[in-house]
């Protein structure tokens, strides 16, 4: 299964923010919206970073000045995770696996049409779990009533 078709299953509002803007926008915009991250986007939609809780949270603990004024762009992560628009699932997952993130910025032509998160991955997984465990029990009661 492709991210597209996982993507389809999600809202297709994507929130994003500008490297300029303040971390005290970007909680706001977090907050309000129950997402743990952003997408950093420049004036046109290119994508030059991510904006995690995480990174807001690490911010606090180095900053000497006020956190809420700091612009993003001294915050943010670069490049941004990304991943394409037609990837696998399976490909999604390894990689968050293996370098430990729990966003991917998924982008077709470089701009942003989606963020895949863990909870996406798991919740997709779990349905698959879900359908797998109907089709065995429906083959086992197939047999029984073969017997």
């Amino acid at each position: 299964m492709s991210v597209a078709r996982l993507l389809k299953s999600k809202s297709s509002d994507v929130v994003t923010i500008g490297p300029d803007a303040t971390l005290g926008v970007a909680a706001t915009l977090l907050i309000q919206h129950g997402i743990g991250g952003l997408p950093v986007v420049e004036t046109g939609g290119r994508v030059v970073g991510f904006l995690a809780e995480r990174d807001v949270v690490s911010a606090v603990v180095d900053s000497g000045r006020p956190i809420r004024e700091r612009p993003v762009r001294e915050v943010m992560r670069r490049p941004a995770p990304l991943c394409a628009v037609d990837d696998s699932i399976h490909v999604a997952m390894a990689r968050m696996t293996r370098e430990r993130l729990r966003h991917l910025v998924v982008v077709r032509d470089e701009q942003v049409v989606g963020v895949l998160s863990v909870g996406d991955l798991v919740k997709h997984r779990l349905e698959e779990l879900e359908t797998e465990t109907g089709v065995l029990r429906d083959y086992v009661i197939a047999q029984r009533a073969r017997m």
